[in-house]
């Protein structure tokens, strides 16, 4: 007989350690919270079992917005870095896009001491199987040695680990990420607890041993000489960087994955789960994009204290020996050593459309879910779910209103409203064509849309809080000063001219020049002769906010449009099968999904305008009756 008993009691517990998992239990215990964080092994802490890489496109901004919250994946990243660079600066500042490459067991080690010596916050490995939950609320968890804990609010981020299933060609067993046990039970529990769970897939390439390839046939990409830092408490930071290299696969490399598709887990019918569009196995790549001739894939180091080097855009479920057959067919990997195969892996994840915009469950009161276990793929998207998670867990612990980020304040606040509000049938990835304003939500300002938001949290320090004054209170001051400085045509036209440039007739603010193209903020400095000396990063932000005022301008009114949805609130009590004119899907929907607001109704999947126009229409005649 299996006696069950009591291993303590908290405010908040998190199931899993991952990206997610750790934010969510930092924020938890810096909001004062007695928190426990659960994980199968404590090897998969912060734990980078696909791309040892921070950041990207889009993604560097959701990291960007995690430290503006007072998250900690920016400042491990820049505590970690190998390799820094931004991307996209061939566009415009709203999709400049910050990457950084990561020594990802450097990464690891320093997210787990991290959690290991924070206030209020135990760390504990041990499997969870299991949730308590009484009258619809959840009570703690079980663990699987008949233990179990107590707690006021459960966060579950299991990542890939949940009915973890990993397959190579035609072999397929149970295993989580990066051959760690999955959680089996857990997973058969919250099905029983009536949980809408789906399968979902992803995958990773080979790892090759860095003495077995010849770089000198790729092409080196080196790190940018001016690193940007990703967390605003960091002015400028220093390392000897290492490189990554490029090289492409060709008609050889295409031949051998054709021939072998029927070899490959993904064409042979064992997989279930669906993958994701935006990063598809290599077999997928070459059936669907039949006509190209090559694809590129980059090799990146996995840290300084390994020769393991991971082969980015070669994901793949195809049996070992092919794996080795393709990879040497392709330029400076003929003799290369595979010290881990690729792989894919199946897993079970929430259907997000169950939760509430601060990440609650519907039905399961005190019940919060973030990360990949909401359908979302990628450390960046986990980890902003999971500080999320972890800031209305503790809100709702105390009664507070829950915090949630409306799409026009963060990329944070797009992927959770695509993800409750629309939906998603595969493994969903933030991008910056998600986001409506993305001028108004720019990497360089998450500081200046968040901090506040942070501090009134409890989340920012008074460090943090009174640089980030400091930094608005220099930037509006130098704004001030160009618009105010006039140069003459004499001092000027001869700089203008040499950057193709029209000269100017009279005396002109340096602002009104730095709005021209060709022009900016270091550009002027020859004709500047009144600048101060400014803090790194800075001047780019001054530039930023003059050149782009006006499309800015446009941008805050179409939001101050959409805020006029946003603030008519929908009666909870509402019963939409009573209201003439919806059509039947929409109703379906409303009802399911419950949407507090008609901005959050319009953006459900199967509502069309003419059903918000409906409702408007029933909401203006209620409130004519009341009246």
């Amino acid at each position: 007989m299996n006696m069950e008993y009591k291993m303590g009691s908290y405010n908040v517990i998190v199931v899993g350690a991952g990206h997610a998992g750790c934010e969510a239990a930092l924020a938890a215990a810096r909001m004062g919270m007695r928190t426990l964080i659960l994980a199968i092994n404590l090897e998969s802490v912060a734990m980078m079992p696909c791309n040892p890489a921070i950041g990207g496109t889009g993604k560097g901004h959701l990291v960007k917005e995690i430290d503006a919250l007072g998250g900690e994946m920016g400042i491990n990243i820049d505590k970690t870095f190998i390799q820094s660079r931004m991307l996209n600066t061939a566009k415009g500042p709203a999709v400049h896009s910050l990457r950084a490459q990561a020594d990802k067991n450097k990464y690891h080690l320093e997210m787990k001491k991290t959690l290991e010596r924070q206030e209020g916050l135990d760390l504990k490995q041990g499997e969870v199987t299991d949730i308590i939950i009484e009258d619809g609320i959840v009570r703690g968890v079980k663990m699987r040695t008949h233990g179990y804990y107590e707690a006021d609010a459960v966060i579950l981020a299991t990542g890939t680990f949940l009915g973890g299933k990993i397959f190579i060609g035609s072999s397929a067993y149970e295993s989580g990420p990066s051959g760690l046990a999955p959680s089996t039970i857990l997973a058969e529990n919250l099905k029983g607890h009536g949980l809408d769970m789906r399968r979902f897939k992803t995958g990773t390439p080979a790892r090759a041993l860095a003495s077995s390839l010849d770089f000198s046939k790729m092409q080196i990409q080196e790190g940018d000489e001016k690193i940007v830092p990703f967390s605003f408490l960091n002015d400028e930071l220093k390392a000897d960087q290492v490189p990554c290299y490029l090289t492409y696969t060709n008609e050889e490399t295409h031949r051998i994955i054709r021939e072998n598709f029927s070899r490959s887990a993904l064409f042979g019918g064992q997989i279930e789960g669906v993958g994701p569009r935006y990063c598809p196995s290599i077999e997928d790549k070459i059936n669907r994009f039949a006509d190209r001739k090559r694809h590129q894939l980059f090799v990146e180091p996995e840290g300084l204290d390994t020769e393991e080097m991971y082969i980015q855009g070669m994901s793949t479920s195809l049996p070992e020996d092919v794996q080795q057959q393709f990879y040497s067919s392709i330029e400076g990997l003929e003799n290369l050593e595979i010290s881990r195969p690729g792989y894919a892996i199946e897993y079970d994840c929430i259907d997000p459309q169950t939760l509430k915009a601060s990440l609650e469950h519907r039905q399961i009161e005190n019940l919060f879910c973030a990360g990949q276990f909401n359908g979302s793929s990628g450390y960046e998207e986990a980890a902003a779910q999971g500080l999320m998670a972890g800031i209305n867990s503790v809100l709702k612990i105390r009664g507070d209103e829950p915090f949630v980020l409306g799409r026009d304040e963060a990329y944070i606040g797009v992927l959770i409203d695509d993800l409750v509000f629309k939906g998603t049938n595969e493994p969903y990835r933030i991008m910056t064509s998600r986001a409506e304003y993305r001028l108004l939500l720019r990497q360089d300002n998450a500081d200046e849309r968040l901090t506040e938001k942070s501090y009134r949290l409890g989340l920012a320090t008074e460090e943090r809080y009174n640089k980030y004054l400091e930094k608005i209170r220099i930037i509006e001051e130098e704004i001030k000063r160009l618009e105010s400085t006039k140069v003459a045509p004499g001092d000027a036209n001869e700089l203008l001219e040499s950057c193709g440039t029209a000269p100017i007739s009279g005396k002109t603010a340096l602002s009104e020049l730095i709005k021209r193209p060709d022009l900016g903020y270091e550009v002027l400095a020859p004709i500047d002769s009144g600048r101060p000396e400014l803090p790194p990063l800075l001047g780019d932000q001054v530039e930023v906010r003059i050149k782009y005022e006006g499309y800015i301008g446009k941008q805050l009114e179409r939001v101050e449009k959409a805020k006029r949805l946003e603030s008519k609130k929908l009666p909870s009590n509402i019963c939409y099968g009573d209201i003439d004119g919806l059509r039947i899907e929409a109703r379906q929907k409303l009802d399911a999904l419950k949407p507090e607001t008609l901005g959050q109704a319009s953006r459900i999947s199967g509502v069309s305008p003419a059903d918000i126009n409906v409702l408007l229409i029933y909401m203006e005649s209620n409130r004519r009756k009341t009246e």
